[in-house]
């Protein structure tokens, strides 16, 4: 048995960074009440003209046609924040996020942290149609990222301190832990590690309780639905495939108005104000588009609005969406694209049979939702946390895959990665273990190894193995069958040419003055891979412990191709093993042709 392999790898200061992710979670869902407070807090001064922290919504106003200015003076607001503040508090959130982890080394400024939730605050409470999702994710993992900047980490630890932040706001927000969890692993992590899970997680856990005291433990949106027949199966294939078509039209045409704001001869910080004058207009056609819409989302799953009405809140809201996020502003998706999918299936519910017509504004919500971000998992268990319908469970799982997998095909990037690729970044969301990851040194090394003593002089070293009848690149050196070093050519010529080193009595052992560099034999191949790549070395030797140091074999860079062809013969080589012949044509054995 091989006591040295493990499933995971272990990490010793797993427990510290666990530590720091629970601290985390609790100032996230600080943060998360923060920034509902301002939202409420705007709203009131925007659209009622009081100081007030009540939850009202801004369908209630009594401006007649001025509604229209509100989203301009926020846009407006919000555009010079960027512009003389940071500009990273333009967008949803979540792709700057992931720009910031993979490529900033998980660093972010404290002026995120300060100015996204505030300005997030004012467009929202100006009108604008954003949930508070996308950016209390930013403002989450700002947080995280500062409190990891103050202890001394690396960067992969500070990426789950951040993604920590970023899940732990969604959590405080949504009270959903188990889908804040889920998306830190389908959209922020790029990893499926118990050195960064564990941490998120309890992060999570924190939120959730911490969530609890202040708003109790009741889903956001309870729901109880029928339970499904055998027809809503092909109900569900319709819903995910119309779904999924809505989420490809919704992305697309995003980034073709991001575009087209982009040609205008305008600086960007006055484009928000153009795109809060789309809103009011929105908004003064139908009321209920504008702000979070919390309200109008519970009302479309309970199934409280009238075809015609959803029709239009579905138009409108989408329109103002599209525009006001493409022109740059801060605000999230989740909560548009959850009120979009509902409408989608009010409109579905009137005409799909097999189950009760409250099925499907929730699972049209997951499945829009779902392809959008390029998260199934997450939008299947975030409809189930927002209502804990367990009856709707399996027309979610079925509905949300259809329309990730259209999505998929259709889309070549999502609404999350789409636009980190127009900065020249390509994201590659796809990950599994690594061949490398796979296999051990003892799995690939070379075991009947060649060996200089220590005690031989230099220049009999040079001679003999490095002459004329030379065999290998490098060898290692033992002494007393304990692993000295390791030399080649170009290192023993260097040595040679020290003073003194033509005297006989140097010996090889004494010009070895370093600790050597070896590799265990269950050390995974992703790390000595990783430790020749940073040393620039072409081997190492193995040696069966550090108490004994006794060689047992040497492994090179070509022995960690090995991994990697035995991967592709798993991907590219098609075979068979078995064919299938239908009964009647199989021969009969012999002597049975005919009766006895």
């Amino acid at each position: 048995m091989d006591l040295h392999k493990r499933d995971f790898s272990v990490n010793e200061r797993l427990p510290r960074i666990c530590a720091l992710a629970a601290a985390i979670g609790a100032v996230a869902t600080l943060a998360a009440i923060a920034l509902l407070a301002l939202i409420h807090l705007f709203t009131n001064l925007f659209f009622f003209g009081t100081f007030s922290f009540a939850e009202r919504s801004p369908a209630h106003h009594a401006l007649g046609a001025w509604v229209i200015a509100v989203p301009v003076a926020g846009g407006l607001i919000v555009g010079l924040i960027a512009r003389y503040g940071s500009e990273k508090i333009r967008g949803h959130g979540i792709p700057e996020a992931i720009e910031a982890i993979l490529f900033g080394k998980s660093r972010m400024s404290p002026k995120v942290a300060v100015l996204k939730p505030l300005s997030s605050g004012i467009v929202i409470g100006s009108g604008g149609p954003f949930g508070a999702e996308g950016p209390i994710i930013m403002t989450g993992g700002a947080l995280g990222s500062l409190i990891a900047q103050c202890v001394k980490l690396t960067a992969a630890e500070r990426k789950t301190l951040l993604v920590a932040g970023a899940a732990a706001g969604m959590t405080a927000v949504f009270g959903t832990p188990v889908a804040a969890v889920l998306l830190a692993v389908e959209l922020l992590l790029f990893e499926w590690r118990p050195r960064s899970f564990l941490p998120v997680a309890l992060a999570c856990a924190v939120a959730g309780f911490a969530r609890a005291s202040v708003f109790g433990t009741g889903p956001l949106f309870p729901l109880v639905t029928a339970p499904p027949g055998m027809m809503a199966l092909a109900s569900c294939v319709v819903a995910g495939l119309l779904s999924g078509a809505l989420a490809s039209g919704l992305s697309a045409a995003l980034y073709k108005t991001e575009d087209l704001f982009g040609k205008l001869p305008l600086h960007w910080m006055w484009w928000p104000a153009i795109g809060g004058l789309v809103v009011g207009i929105g908004g003064y056609v139908e009321p209920r588009a504008l702000g979070v819409g919390y309200d109008v989302i519970g009302d479309l799953l309970h199934q409280h609005i009238v075809l015609e009405a959803a029709l239009a809140i579905l138009a409108v809201k989408a329109v103002i969406w599209v525009v006001a996020l493409g022109s740059g502003t801060s605000g999230g998706v989740l909560a548009p694209l959850l009120m979009l999918g509902a409408g989608l299936g009010t409109v579905l519910g009137a005409v799909l049979p097999g189950n009760d017509a409250a099925l499907w504004p929730l699972v049209c919500m997951a499945a829009t939702l779902g392809a959008t971000l390029g998260a199934p998992l997450t939008a299947i268990v975030f409809a189930f946390g927002l209502t804990h319908d367990s009856n709707a469970l399996l027309p979610l799982l079925a509905a949300t895959l259809v329309a990730h997998g259209f999505a998929t095909v259709v889309m070549r990037r999502s609404i999350m990665t789409e636009k980190i690729a127009r900065r020249g970044y390509h994201i590659y969301r796809e990950y599994g273990v690594d061949p490398l990851e796979r296999h051990h040194v003892d799995e690939v090394m070379t075991r009947a190894v060649e060996t200089i003593d220590a005690a031989t002089p230099l220049a009999d070293a040079l001679a003999t193995h490095f002459g004329a009848a030379q065999t290998h690149r490098a060898y290692p050196v033992v002494r007393n069958g304990r692993l000295a070093g390791m030399v080649d050519r170009a290192a023993l010529a260097s040595l040679a040419d020290e003073p003194g080193a033509g005297d006989p009595s140097v010996t090889l052992g004494d010009a070895l003055a370093s600790p050597p560099l070896f590799a265990l034999p269950g050390e995974p191949c992703r790390l000595v891979a990783t430790r020749l790549a940073v040393n620039e070395l072409e081997r190492l030797p193995v040696v069966a412990d550090r108490e004994s140091m006794r060689l047992v074999g040497i492994v090179s860079r070509s022995d960690l191709v090995k991994p990697s062809r035995a991967h592709f013969d798993e991907e590219e080589r098609q075979e068979r093993f078995r064919h299938l012949q239908p009964p009647w044509t199989r021969r009969r054995p012999m002597g049975h042709d005919h009766p006895a």
